[in-house]
């Protein structure tokens, strides 16, 4: 059996970019069933589980959450799905950065956001997944068979509330970022995007003024309805003024205060 069809049995989907695989890849992604306690220790030790849907589950619970999780393990730049795969399995991220993005009928994309540790991908979702997940980092999830988890959720009420609560704190995120997208001028934009995003980092890491952008240029501007350009000089503009500083794969911001203006208008 080929690497292609190992992924294709352990996933039930063309995910992980079978489309896109380089002559000689190396480790598409590793996938370790749990079941039998062997991923007990692995739960025990989750660093974001305070953040995810298994947070509302008590130790039992969790065992019986293992018994249908698959740990993934995605390389940086390859993608978990595509626009149109079955969506036969949900998803929480356990570290790294995912970009979730749909493709337009006239070639542009939307990037409609960032998924991070503590994440749950699959909510409110048809047959089919309407929008592609890749990796911009090396990224670690756990998987779980859309139908196994529908009926644990079902039998467990604290999961069913977490799940509402998600569900209620993307609605949320998809209304705000409505507004910055129809009422915001393009610095506004910006502004409103490292700040949300520094607020995201900090529930992770603790408050830093050093703040990690694994996503490119192109990308934040995609998820802005702005040009690289606009996103490219508003950015240099700020680090001429000594707003935020340039630094290895991220920014550091030094006056807060001059984007919340920003973003206050």
């Amino acid at each position: 059996m080929n690497r292609q069809d190992e992924v294709r049995k352990l996933t039930g989907s063309r995910s992980v970019m079978e489309a896109h695989l380089p002559t000689n890849p190396g480790p598409i992604a590793s996938l370790t069933p749990c079941g039998g306690g062997q991923c007990a220790s692995v739960c025990a030790e989750c660093r974001v589980r305070l953040y995810a849907v298994c947070a509302a589950l008590d130790r039992d619970e969790i065992n019986e959450l293992e018994r249908i999780t698959q740990h993934i393990a995605l390389p940086a730049k390859t993608a978990l799905f595509h626009a149109g795969d079955a969506a036969t399995s949900v998803y929480t991220v356990t570290s790294g950065t995912l970009r979730l993005q749909r493709d337009l009928a006239d070639g542009r994309r939307q990037v409609i956001g960032f998924a991070i540790p503590g994440d749950f991908i699959g909510l409110a979702m048809d047959d089919h997944f309407g929008f592609s997940a890749d990796s911009l980092t090396q990224v670690n999830l756990c998987r779980f068979d859309r139908q196994a988890f529908a009926r644990l959720a079902h039998e467990k009420h604290g999961l069913m509330g977490r799940l509402h609560d998600f569900a209620s704190h993307e609605l949320g995120l998809a209304q705000e970022h409505m507004v910055v997208l129809g009422r915001r001028r393009a610095e506004e934009r910006v502004a409103a995007f490292l700040l949300r995003w520094r607020e995201r980092m900090a529930r992770l890491t603790g408050a830093s003024a050093t703040l990690a952008l694994p996503m490119g240029r192109q990308d934040i501007a995609d998820h802005l309805g702005l040009t690289i350009e606009t996103v490219s000089r508003t950015l240099a503009r700020w680090m001429r003024e000594k707003v935020i500083l340039d630094v290895p794969d991220g920014i550091r911001i030094l006056d807060q205060a001059r984007l919340e203006e920003t973003l206050a208008g």
